[in-house]
């Protein structure tokens, strides 16, 4: 029996059964919907992209994985190649995992050995209010979201803020010798609310964590590759720890990359073997994630994705700002993001089956109707989308 995710067994309703999916479309036995959530947030280029799947049916006709340990192959060392010249900065130094939630992992296991390396105790990890970065345990620890982990409350050696400058100020000036890092979802904090905030948080956070020799880390698994309407937000604000997944791939595998910079393989770069990175994923740099990866970045770059995002936001702007409803508390647009926020979470029930059988696939959850768009999406296909949402209201 399968065991679902964030879903009571025993009230669960029957998922709806995909028989087939291609462009923005999922099929069923009796509907043809639009993903308007992306398999949550992955699907930039859409189900079945013909050369995404030729990339892995070529990979694999070579192998499909071996190990990274002791052993290397080539489309792990282009992939590597390829993001050392695509991100921004010194941001050259990948280490590949097999979740965006491990990705995470690494990178604060690196925050706090870069520390230790040099002979510093500093325990504590600064994170926002609201943060999601995943479910493994110290990705548990440094979000800061009850409905999800409400039953591993015990949090040790975490602080958490709001987003705003003063409380940044106050919590630098008051930690600031005891932190080896500052993890933040930039720009736009996904599971958490599809919570919006300003680049100038992040430009001030960036100037605290040089005065004080404190690693900033950026999670963009799910804010990367232009979900912000930034191909990045480390290309506004550049952090010392990247983590990258979901879009990666174009959401066809799991896989996700830890990249560090200079300043932080160094660090590690000795002599000592115990200054070292132990840590080692199995899946990690698999060779069939790899090549769809690298044909996902040149699919990314060649059609002008950014630009195909520029033209998301503009649509939903037009089509929902200023709509309102008295169940409404606030709608929210950022890039491919739009999320409609309720006062009380009551007031979404049954949306979802409402969207099922008007032809859209979207998933609700708590106070949030949402819609994190595959890119290649069509204006009629989007307008689709908003006008289900609207519908829910105005229905009486």
């Amino acid at each position: 029996m399968i065991w679902y995710p964030y879903e009571q067994m025993k009230t669960m309703r029957e998922p709806y059964k995909i028989l087939d999916a291609e462009g923005v479309y999922l099929y069923t036995k009796d509907q043809k919907l639009i993903d308007s959530v992306s398999s949550w947030w992955c699907m930039i280029h859409g189900y079945k992209h013909p050369e995404l799947t030729a990339a892995i049916k070529e990979q694999a006709d070579h192998f499909c994985h071996v190990m990274l340990g002791g052993l290397t192959h080539e489309p792990v060392q282009k992939l590597s190649d390829k993001l050392q010249e695509y991100l921004p900065g010194d941001l050259d130094y990948c280490f590949f995992s097999d979740s965006g939630s491990v990705a995470v992992e690494v990178s604060l296991k690196m925050a706090l050995q870069y520390n230790t390396n040099q002979g510093r105790k500093r325990p504590l990890v600064l994170a926002l209010e609201h943060a999601y970065h995943g479910d493994t345990f110290k990705a548990m620890e440094v979000g800061d979201d009850e409905d999800y982990h409400f039953a591993f409350e015990e949090k040790t050696g975490v602080v958490h803020i709001p987003t705003e400058i003063a409380a940044l100020e106050e919590a630098f000036e008051k930690y600031h010798d005891e932190l080896n890092c500052f993890i933040v979802e930039p720009l736009l904090q996904g599971a958490g609310g599809m919570r919006m905030y300003d680049i100038s948080f992040l430009k001030r956070a960036r100037e605290l964590c040089d005065a004080y020799d404190v690693l900033l880390i950026f999670d963009e698994v799910a804010t990367g590759f232009g979900r912000t309407g930034n191909r990045f937000v480390a290309d506004l604000v550049l952090p010392d720890i990247l983590v990258l997944g979901k879009a990666l791939t174009g959401g066809y595998i799991g896989h996700a990359v830890t990249v560090a910079n200079h300043k932080v393989f160094d660090a590690f770069y000795s002599d000592n073997d115990r200054h070292a990175l132990m840590h080692g994923p199995t899946f990690m740099g698999n060779a069939l994630a790899c090549a769809v990866a690298l044909k996902g970045i040149e699919i990314f770059e060649r059609e002008n994705y950014m630009g195909k995002i520029k033209r998301i936001e503009e649509i939903s702007h037009r089509e929902m700002d200023g709509f309102t409803d008295p169940r409404i508390r606030e709608v929210r647009i950022m890039g491919g993001c739009t999320c409609v926020e309720v006062h009380d979470g009551a007031a979404l029930e049954g949306f979802q089956q409402f969207a099922y059988e008007r032809g859209v696939f979207c998933r609700p959850f708590l106070k949030y109707m949402y819609s994190m768009v595959p890119y290649i999406i069509e204006e009629e296909e989007l307008v689709q989308i908003f006008d289900v949402m609207k519908a829910w209201f105005r229905r009486g």
